[in-house]
Protein backbone atom coordinates (compact mmCIF):
# COMPACT_ATOMS: atom_id res chain seq x y z
CA UNK A 1 0.00 0.00 0.00
CA UNK A 2 1.30 3.35 -1.25
CA UNK A 3 1.50 6.34 1.22
CA UNK A 4 -1.11 8.89 1.19
CA UNK A 5 1.40 11.45 1.31
CA UNK A 6 3.85 10.09 -0.99
CA UNK A 7 1.48 9.80 -3.43
CA UNK A 8 -0.61 13.26 -3.32
CA UNK A 9 3.27 14.77 -3.76
CA UNK A 10 3.97 12.43 -6.93
CA UNK A 11 -0.04 13.64 -8.19
CA UNK A 12 1.59 17.09 -7.33
CA UNK A 13 4.47 16.88 -9.25
CA UNK A 14 3.17 15.11 -11.93
CA UNK A 15 0.17 17.54 -12.56
CA UNK A 16 2.43 20.11 -11.98
CA UNK A 17 4.74 19.76 -14.61
CA UNK A 18 1.53 19.02 -16.92
CA UNK A 19 0.35 22.22 -16.44
CA UNK A 20 3.64 24.29 -16.63
CA UNK A 21 4.52 22.34 -19.88
CA UNK A 22 7.83 20.71 -18.45
CA UNK A 23 8.85 23.85 -15.90
CA UNK A 24 7.32 24.01 -12.30
CA UNK A 25 8.73 25.64 -9.04
CA UNK A 26 8.11 23.02 -6.05
CA UNK A 27 7.40 24.91 -3.27
CA UNK A 28 8.86 23.99 0.30
CA UNK A 29 5.95 22.70 2.14
CA UNK A 30 5.15 20.25 -0.76
CA UNK A 31 8.68 18.71 -0.61
CA UNK A 32 8.47 18.87 2.74
CA UNK A 33 10.93 18.83 5.46
CA UNK A 34 14.40 18.32 4.24
CA UNK A 35 13.88 18.89 0.94
CA UNK A 36 14.65 22.59 -0.84
CA UNK A 37 13.68 23.38 -3.93
CA UNK A 38 16.63 25.61 -5.97
CA UNK A 39 14.26 28.06 -7.03
CA UNK A 40 13.26 28.37 -3.63
CA UNK A 41 14.42 31.42 -0.77
CA UNK A 42 17.03 29.70 2.11
CA UNK A 43 15.56 30.58 5.55
CA UNK A 44 18.73 31.95 7.49
CA UNK A 45 19.63 32.22 10.74
CA UNK A 46 22.40 34.53 12.37
CA UNK A 47 24.22 33.16 15.59
CA UNK A 48 25.80 36.76 16.59
CA UNK A 49 24.57 39.42 14.37
CA UNK A 50 26.20 42.73 15.36
CA UNK A 51 29.62 43.65 13.83
CA UNK A 52 30.96 41.06 11.13
CA UNK A 53 27.98 38.90 12.09
CA UNK A 54 26.06 41.94 11.03
CA UNK A 55 27.89 42.03 7.34
CA UNK A 56 27.41 38.07 7.50
CA UNK A 57 23.86 38.04 7.67
CA UNK A 58 23.14 40.74 5.26
CA UNK A 59 25.36 39.69 2.70
CA UNK A 60 23.71 35.77 2.85
CA UNK A 61 20.33 37.44 2.51
CA UNK A 62 21.38 39.49 -0.52
CA UNK A 63 19.07 42.02 -0.81
CA UNK A 64 15.57 39.58 -0.52
CA UNK A 65 17.07 36.91 -2.79
CA UNK A 66 17.11 34.69 0.34
CA UNK A 67 14.86 34.83 4.11
CA UNK A 68 16.39 36.18 7.44
CA UNK A 69 14.33 34.36 10.23
CA UNK A 70 15.43 34.59 13.73
CA UNK A 71 18.86 36.38 14.98
CA UNK A 72 20.87 34.99 18.01
CA UNK A 73 23.06 37.70 20.18
CA UNK A 74 23.99 37.68 24.08
CA UNK A 75 24.31 41.19 23.72
CA UNK A 76 21.08 43.05 21.29
CA UNK A 77 22.25 46.55 21.68
CA UNK A 78 25.30 45.67 19.64
CA UNK A 79 23.16 44.50 16.81
CA UNK A 80 20.96 47.30 16.17
CA UNK A 81 21.48 47.28 12.66
CA UNK A 82 20.37 43.80 12.04
CA UNK A 83 17.34 44.11 14.25
CA UNK A 84 16.24 47.01 12.13
CA UNK A 85 17.24 45.70 8.58
CA UNK A 86 14.89 42.39 9.96
CA UNK A 87 12.52 43.18 11.93
CA UNK A 88 10.27 40.19 11.49
CA UNK A 89 13.11 37.80 12.41
CA UNK A 90 12.64 36.04 15.73
CA UNK A 91 15.05 37.21 18.00
CA UNK A 92 16.79 34.97 20.37
CA UNK A 93 19.66 34.82 23.49
CA UNK A 94 20.71 31.42 23.32
CA UNK A 95 21.53 29.81 19.85
CA UNK A 96 21.03 26.50 21.35
CA UNK A 97 16.98 27.31 22.52
CA UNK A 98 16.87 28.70 18.73
CA UNK A 99 17.81 25.52 17.14
CA UNK A 100 15.63 23.69 18.93
CA UNK A 101 12.35 25.91 18.63
CA UNK A 102 13.05 26.41 14.84
CA UNK A 103 14.97 23.64 13.68
CA UNK A 104 11.89 22.97 11.04
CA UNK A 105 12.09 26.86 9.71
CA UNK A 106 16.19 27.53 9.18
CA UNK A 107 17.82 25.77 6.41
CA UNK A 108 21.10 27.30 7.08
CA UNK A 109 23.31 29.38 9.82
CA UNK A 110 25.78 32.32 9.77
CA UNK A 111 28.30 32.21 13.23
CA UNK A 112 29.90 34.97 13.69
CA UNK A 113 30.72 35.00 17.28
CA UNK A 114 33.58 35.39 19.40
CA UNK A 115 36.30 32.65 18.36
CA UNK A 116 35.60 30.31 21.46
CA UNK A 117 32.25 29.84 20.92
CA UNK A 118 32.52 28.93 16.98
CA UNK A 119 32.58 25.12 17.09
CA UNK A 120 29.78 24.61 19.32
CA UNK A 121 27.64 26.40 17.68
CA UNK A 122 28.17 25.35 14.12
CA UNK A 123 28.51 21.86 15.55
CA UNK A 124 25.12 21.62 16.93
CA UNK A 125 23.56 23.62 13.49
CA UNK A 126 25.35 20.65 11.55
CA UNK A 127 23.81 17.97 13.10
CA UNK A 128 20.40 19.40 12.40
CA UNK A 129 21.53 19.22 8.84
CA UNK A 130 21.63 23.14 8.48
CA UNK A 131 24.67 24.72 6.01
CA UNK A 132 26.92 26.96 7.93
CA UNK A 133 29.00 29.92 7.25
CA UNK A 134 31.30 30.51 10.20
CA UNK A 135 33.32 33.22 10.57
CA UNK A 136 37.26 33.26 10.54
CA UNK A 137 39.11 31.62 12.22
CA UNK A 138 37.14 28.58 11.78
CA UNK A 139 37.86 27.56 15.38
CA UNK A 140 39.61 28.43 18.86
CA UNK A 141 41.92 25.42 18.33
CA UNK A 142 43.08 22.51 16.24
CA UNK A 143 41.13 19.62 17.78
CA UNK A 144 37.92 21.91 16.73
CA UNK A 145 38.70 22.69 13.41
CA UNK A 146 39.34 18.93 12.34
CA UNK A 147 35.74 17.99 13.63
CA UNK A 148 34.14 20.35 12.16
CA UNK A 149 35.88 19.76 9.15
CA UNK A 150 35.03 15.46 9.34
CA UNK A 151 31.44 17.20 10.88
CA UNK A 152 30.72 18.71 7.57
CA UNK A 153 31.12 15.38 5.50
CA UNK A 154 29.32 13.68 7.94
CA UNK A 155 26.25 15.79 8.19
CA UNK A 156 26.33 16.41 4.17
CA UNK A 157 26.04 20.32 4.61
CA UNK A 158 27.34 23.11 2.52
CA UNK A 159 30.24 24.74 4.60
CA UNK A 160 32.19 27.94 4.02
CA UNK A 161 34.72 30.18 6.04
CA UNK A 162 34.10 33.86 6.20
CA UNK A 163 37.24 34.57 4.53
CA UNK A 164 36.15 36.53 2.29
CA UNK A 165 39.55 37.52 0.35
CA UNK A 166 39.20 33.30 -0.54
CA UNK A 167 36.65 34.80 -3.41
CA UNK A 168 38.80 37.18 -4.48
CA UNK A 169 39.27 36.29 -8.81
CA UNK A 170 43.10 37.83 -7.81
CA UNK A 171 43.39 34.53 -5.96
CA UNK A 172 43.15 32.58 -9.24
CA UNK A 173 45.36 35.15 -11.48
CA UNK A 174 47.75 34.27 -8.77
CA UNK A 175 47.69 30.68 -9.10
CA UNK A 176 48.15 30.53 -12.58
CA UNK A 177 51.01 32.47 -12.57
CA UNK A 178 52.51 29.68 -10.45
CA UNK A 179 51.26 27.20 -12.71
CA UNK A 180 53.08 29.15 -15.67
CA UNK A 181 56.21 28.97 -14.17
CA UNK A 182 56.59 33.22 -13.56
CA UNK A 183 58.60 33.10 -10.51
CA UNK A 184 59.54 29.35 -10.48
CA UNK A 185 59.08 27.02 -7.38
CA UNK A 186 58.39 28.96 -3.90
CA UNK A 187 60.72 28.12 -1.01
CA UNK A 188 60.40 30.86 1.11
CA UNK A 189 56.97 32.67 1.93
CA UNK A 190 56.95 36.10 4.22
CA UNK A 191 53.30 37.20 5.95
CA UNK A 192 52.73 40.08 7.83
CA UNK A 193 50.47 42.29 9.95
CA UNK A 194 49.80 45.40 11.76
CA UNK A 195 47.82 43.83 14.38
CA UNK A 196 47.29 43.38 17.79
CA UNK A 197 45.16 47.32 17.10
CA UNK A 198 43.80 46.39 20.70
CA UNK A 199 45.46 46.32 23.71
CA UNK A 200 47.46 43.01 24.06
CA UNK A 201 49.89 41.92 26.25
CA UNK A 202 48.38 43.57 29.40
CA UNK A 203 48.08 41.98 32.85
CA UNK A 204 44.79 40.38 33.47
CA UNK A 205 42.26 42.85 34.50
CA UNK A 206 41.46 42.29 38.59
CA UNK A 207 38.93 44.72 38.78
CA UNK A 208 35.59 44.36 38.32
CA UNK A 209 33.29 46.65 36.97
CA UNK A 210 29.78 46.05 36.91
CA UNK A 211 27.94 44.38 33.97
CA UNK A 212 26.68 46.61 30.46
CA UNK A 213 23.38 47.83 30.67
CA UNK A 214 22.56 45.87 27.43
CA UNK A 215 23.44 42.22 29.35
CA UNK A 216 22.09 40.53 32.52
CA UNK A 217 24.20 38.10 34.34
CA UNK A 218 22.08 34.85 32.15
CA UNK A 219 23.09 36.24 29.02
CA UNK A 220 27.08 36.98 30.33
CA UNK A 221 27.50 33.59 31.25
CA UNK A 222 26.30 32.67 27.68
CA UNK A 223 28.90 35.22 26.19
CA UNK A 224 31.62 33.47 27.86
CA UNK A 225 30.37 29.57 26.79
CA UNK A 226 32.70 27.15 26.72
CA UNK A 227 35.86 29.68 28.33
CA UNK A 228 36.95 29.32 32.17
CA UNK A 229 34.85 31.80 33.99
CA UNK A 230 35.55 35.39 34.71
CA UNK A 231 33.62 38.02 35.65
CA UNK A 232 32.63 40.82 33.03
CA UNK A 233 35.07 43.18 31.93
CA UNK A 234 35.56 45.99 29.33
CA UNK A 235 39.21 44.29 28.22
CA UNK A 236 37.21 41.48 27.16
CA UNK A 237 33.79 42.48 25.78
CA UNK A 238 33.05 43.77 22.93
CA UNK A 239 35.65 43.62 21.01
CA UNK A 240 39.00 43.14 22.91
CA UNK A 241 38.60 39.51 23.80
CA UNK A 242 40.88 38.94 20.83
CA UNK A 243 43.96 39.36 22.77
CA UNK A 244 43.04 36.83 25.48
CA UNK A 245 43.36 33.04 25.06
CA UNK A 246 39.99 32.25 26.62
CA UNK A 247 38.47 33.60 24.39
CA UNK A 248 40.46 34.95 21.09
CA UNK A 249 43.45 34.00 18.74
CA UNK A 250 45.08 36.59 18.69
CA UNK A 251 47.02 38.29 15.78
CA UNK A 252 47.20 35.28 13.41
CA UNK A 253 44.12 34.41 14.65
CA UNK A 254 42.14 37.98 13.38
CA UNK A 255 44.32 37.93 10.09
CA UNK A 256 46.05 34.67 9.36
CA UNK A 257 43.03 33.42 7.79
CA UNK A 258 43.28 36.45 5.56
CA UNK A 259 47.18 36.22 5.19
CA UNK A 260 48.11 32.74 4.98
CA UNK A 261 45.10 31.78 2.56
CA UNK A 262 46.92 33.11 -0.64
CA UNK A 263 50.38 31.11 -0.07
CA UNK A 264 48.25 28.33 1.28
CA UNK A 265 46.08 28.12 -1.91
CA UNK A 266 48.70 29.34 -4.47
CA UNK A 267 51.08 26.44 -3.33
CA UNK A 268 48.48 23.73 -2.47
CA UNK A 269 50.21 23.53 1.23
CA UNK A 270 48.77 20.90 3.82
CA UNK A 271 49.35 20.05 7.17
CA UNK A 272 53.17 21.42 8.43
CA UNK A 273 55.75 19.32 9.30
CA UNK A 274 57.52 21.71 12.44
CA UNK A 275 56.33 25.32 13.93
CA UNK A 276 58.92 27.77 15.87
CA UNK A 277 58.15 31.04 17.22
CA UNK A 278 59.49 33.84 19.49
CA UNK A 279 58.00 36.56 20.87
CA UNK A 280 57.84 40.39 22.47
CA UNK A 281 57.94 41.13 25.44
CA UNK A 282 56.44 43.24 28.00
CA UNK A 283 58.61 45.52 30.65
CA UNK A 284 56.82 47.20 33.59
CA UNK A 285 59.84 47.15 36.50
CA UNK A 286 63.26 46.61 35.29
CA UNK A 287 64.57 43.08 34.32
CA UNK A 288 61.74 41.58 34.86
CA UNK A 289 59.24 41.03 32.01
CA UNK A 290 55.91 40.03 32.53
CA UNK A 291 54.46 37.08 32.03
CA UNK A 292 50.87 36.75 30.91
CA UNK A 293 50.17 33.25 30.09
CA UNK A 294 46.11 34.56 29.58
CA UNK A 295 47.20 36.93 27.17
CA UNK A 296 48.20 37.03 24.06
CA UNK A 297 51.33 38.31 23.14
CA UNK A 298 52.09 42.17 21.39
CA UNK A 299 54.15 40.60 18.98
CA UNK A 300 55.59 37.68 17.48
CA UNK A 301 57.81 35.73 14.86
CA UNK A 302 56.71 32.19 13.49
CA UNK A 303 57.95 29.80 11.47
CA UNK A 304 56.28 27.27 10.01
CA UNK A 305 57.45 24.27 7.54
CA UNK A 306 55.89 22.76 4.72
CA UNK A 307 56.56 19.55 2.87
CA UNK A 308 56.60 19.40 -1.53
CA UNK A 309 53.35 19.89 -3.04
CA UNK A 310 51.30 18.90 -6.11
CA UNK A 311 51.55 22.65 -6.74
CA UNK A 312 54.99 23.65 -5.67
CA UNK A 313 57.42 20.85 -6.28
CA UNK A 314 60.00 22.23 -3.21
CA UNK A 315 59.37 22.41 0.68
CA UNK A 316 58.33 25.72 1.95
CA UNK A 317 59.23 27.78 5.04
CA UNK A 318 56.28 30.88 5.91
CA UNK A 319 57.79 33.59 8.09
CA UNK A 320 54.91 34.80 9.78
CA UNK A 321 55.21 38.39 11.75
CA UNK A 322 52.98 40.28 13.34
CA UNK A 323 52.42 43.48 16.03
CA UNK A 324 53.53 45.71 12.97
CA UNK A 325 57.38 43.96 12.22
CA UNK A 326 57.50 43.48 8.52
CA UNK A 327 60.13 41.36 6.44
CA UNK A 328 62.82 43.50 4.03
CA UNK A 329 62.64 43.82 0.76
CA UNK A 330 63.91 40.48 -0.77
CA UNK A 331 67.12 41.40 -3.80
CA UNK A 332 64.57 41.85 -6.65
CA UNK A 333 61.76 44.35 -5.03
CA UNK A 334 63.12 48.05 -5.68
CA UNK A 335 64.00 50.24 -2.53
CA UNK A 336 61.81 52.51 -3.03
CA UNK A 337 58.57 50.16 -3.82
CA UNK A 338 56.33 49.33 -0.44
CA UNK A 339 56.21 45.69 0.59
CA UNK A 340 52.68 44.28 -0.70
CA UNK A 341 50.24 47.55 0.54
CA UNK A 342 50.87 50.81 -0.08
CA UNK A 343 51.63 51.75 3.51
CA UNK A 344 53.23 48.28 3.50
CA UNK A 345 51.48 47.45 6.70
CA UNK A 346 49.93 43.73 5.58
CA UNK A 347 51.23 41.49 3.10
CA UNK A 348 52.54 38.71 2.08
CA UNK A 349 55.77 37.70 -0.51
CA UNK A 350 56.32 34.12 -2.17
CA UNK A 351 59.77 34.06 -3.48
CA UNK A 352 60.77 31.84 -6.17
CA UNK A 353 63.71 31.30 -8.31
CA UNK A 354 63.25 33.49 -10.77
CA UNK A 355 61.00 36.13 -8.73
CA UNK A 356 58.45 37.66 -6.14
CA UNK A 357 55.01 37.25 -5.92
CA UNK A 358 53.58 39.91 -3.70
CA UNK A 359 49.40 40.41 -2.27
CA UNK A 360 47.99 42.55 0.62
CA UNK A 361 45.14 41.45 2.73
CA UNK A 362 42.62 39.46 1.24
CA UNK A 363 44.45 38.97 -1.93
CA UNK A 364 44.34 42.43 -3.41
CA UNK A 365 47.06 43.57 -5.48
CA UNK A 366 49.02 41.32 -6.85
CA UNK A 367 52.27 41.95 -8.50
CA UNK A 368 55.35 39.98 -9.83
CA UNK A 369 58.79 41.19 -9.47
CA UNK A 370 60.96 39.01 -11.41
CA UNK A 371 65.08 38.79 -11.62
CA UNK A 372 65.03 40.44 -14.74
CA UNK A 373 63.90 43.85 -13.44
CA UNK A 374 60.32 43.53 -14.88
CA UNK A 375 57.53 44.14 -12.77
CA UNK A 376 54.00 42.48 -13.78
CA UNK A 377 51.14 44.14 -12.13
CA UNK A 378 47.73 42.71 -13.69
CA UNK A 379 44.02 43.27 -12.26
CA UNK A 380 41.12 40.96 -13.21
CA UNK A 381 39.83 41.77 -16.78
CA UNK A 382 36.17 41.97 -16.50
CA UNK A 383 33.71 39.39 -17.99
CA UNK A 384 32.69 40.31 -21.22
CA UNK A 385 29.44 38.54 -20.53
CA UNK A 386 28.90 40.47 -17.23
CA UNK A 387 25.82 42.82 -17.28
CA UNK A 388 27.85 45.91 -17.22
CA UNK A 389 25.17 47.75 -14.85
CA UNK A 390 25.21 45.21 -12.53
CA UNK A 391 26.67 46.05 -8.79
CA UNK A 392 29.30 43.46 -7.59
CA UNK A 393 28.19 41.65 -5.01
CA UNK A 394 29.50 42.63 -1.24
CA UNK A 395 33.09 40.86 -0.63
CA UNK A 396 33.40 39.13 -4.15
CA UNK A 397 29.94 37.15 -3.44
CA UNK A 398 31.33 35.28 -0.46
CA UNK A 399 28.31 34.74 1.41
CA UNK A 400 25.87 34.97 -1.38
CA UNK A 401 27.61 32.30 -3.07
CA UNK A 402 27.64 30.02 0.01
CA UNK A 403 23.71 30.93 0.06
CA UNK A 404 23.47 29.68 -3.76
CA UNK A 405 25.22 26.59 -2.88
CA UNK A 406 23.00 25.99 -0.34
CA UNK A 407 19.83 25.68 -2.16
CA UNK A 408 22.02 23.51 -4.78
CA UNK A 409 22.54 21.14 -1.91
CA UNK A 410 25.75 18.75 -0.81
CA UNK A 411 28.19 17.98 -3.18
CA UNK A 412 26.35 20.37 -5.86
CA UNK A 413 28.82 21.92 -8.46
CA UNK A 414 27.98 24.97 -6.45
CA UNK A 415 29.18 23.66 -3.54
CA UNK A 416 32.23 22.43 -4.98
CA UNK A 417 32.97 26.05 -6.33
CA UNK A 418 33.12 27.65 -2.98
CA UNK A 419 36.25 29.19 -2.20
CA UNK A 420 36.96 28.44 1.70
CA UNK A 421 34.49 25.52 2.36
CA UNK A 422 35.69 23.33 5.43
CA UNK A 423 37.74 20.81 3.08
CA UNK A 424 39.87 23.44 2.55
CA UNK A 425 39.60 26.22 5.44
CA UNK A 426 39.67 23.46 8.04
CA UNK A 427 43.25 22.86 7.37
CA UNK A 428 44.16 26.42 6.69
CA UNK A 429 43.00 27.23 10.14
CA UNK A 430 44.99 24.00 11.37
CA UNK A 431 48.03 26.02 10.25
CA UNK A 432 46.83 29.06 11.53
CA UNK A 433 46.49 27.60 15.05
CA UNK A 434 49.79 25.80 14.97
CA UNK A 435 51.50 29.32 15.17
CA UNK A 436 49.14 29.93 18.42
CA UNK A 437 50.39 26.77 19.67
CA UNK A 438 54.15 27.39 19.55
CA UNK A 439 53.42 30.97 21.04
CA UNK A 440 51.55 29.14 23.79
CA UNK A 441 54.13 26.96 24.28
CA UNK A 442 56.99 29.19 24.23
CA UNK A 443 55.09 30.45 27.69
CA UNK A 444 55.14 27.25 29.45
CA UNK A 445 57.67 27.56 32.53
CA UNK A 446 58.81 25.65 35.47
CA UNK A 447 60.96 26.93 38.47
CA UNK A 448 63.96 25.66 38.50
CA UNK A 449 65.30 25.69 41.94
CA UNK A 450 67.77 28.79 41.22
CA UNK A 451 65.08 31.30 41.70
CA UNK A 452 64.59 31.31 38.05
CA UNK A 453 62.67 29.13 35.40
CA UNK A 454 62.98 26.54 32.19
CA UNK A 455 61.12 27.44 29.51
CA UNK A 456 61.17 23.84 28.00
CA UNK A 457 58.96 24.98 24.84
CA UNK A 458 61.34 27.75 23.27
CA UNK A 459 62.22 24.66 20.66
CA UNK A 460 61.59 23.77 16.94
CA UNK A 461 57.77 21.56 17.28
CA UNK A 462 58.22 18.66 15.52
CA UNK A 463 54.13 18.34 14.54
CA UNK A 464 51.94 15.31 13.69
CA UNK A 465 49.08 16.43 11.35
CA UNK A 466 47.65 13.19 10.99
CA UNK A 467 47.53 12.75 14.41
CA UNK A 468 47.60 16.12 15.47
CA UNK A 469 49.85 15.97 17.42
CA UNK A 470 53.62 17.60 18.61
CA UNK A 471 55.98 14.30 18.69
CA UNK A 472 59.34 15.96 20.68
CA UNK A 473 57.61 18.65 23.28
CA UNK A 474 53.95 16.91 24.88
CA UNK A 475 53.37 19.44 27.20
CA UNK A 476 52.23 21.59 23.89
CA UNK A 477 49.97 18.63 22.96
CA UNK A 478 47.24 20.76 25.99
CA UNK A 479 46.87 23.56 23.42
CA UNK A 480 45.68 20.81 20.52
CA UNK A 481 42.52 20.41 22.27
CA UNK A 482 41.22 22.66 25.46
CA UNK A 483 38.80 21.63 28.13
CA UNK A 484 35.35 22.96 28.43
CA UNK A 485 33.58 24.51 31.40
CA UNK A 486 31.01 22.58 32.42
CA UNK A 487 27.44 22.26 30.65
CA UNK A 488 29.35 22.65 27.38
CA UNK A 489 30.75 19.76 24.61
CA UNK A 490 31.34 19.11 21.14
CA UNK A 491 29.69 16.40 20.14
Amino acid sequence: MQNKKTTNRRDFIKSGAIAASGFFIVPRHVLGKGFLAPSDKLNIAAIGAGGKGGSDIANAYNNGVNNVVALCDVDMARCKGSLEKFPNAKRYKDYRVMLDEMKGDIDAVTISTPDHQHAVATMAAMQLGKHVYVQKPLTHDIYEARKLTEGARKYKVVSQMGNQGASNPTQKIMMDWLDKGTIGPVSDVHIWTNRPVWPQGNPVPTDKPALIDSMTPQDWDLWVGTASWVDYHPLYHPFKWRGWWNFGTGALGDMGCHLIDPAFRVLGLGYPTEVECSVGQVFLKDWSPEYNPEGCPPSSSVQIKFPATKRNKVPVTMYWTDGGIRPFHPEWIPANEPLAEADSSNGVLMIGTKGVMTCGTYGNTPKIYLKTGEKIDLMPKPDPKADPNAKPLPEHGHQASWAEACKAGFNSKEHKALSSSFDYSGPLTETVLMGNLAIRSYNLRKPNGSNGFNYDGRKKLLWDGTNMKITNFDEANQFVQRQYREGWKLV
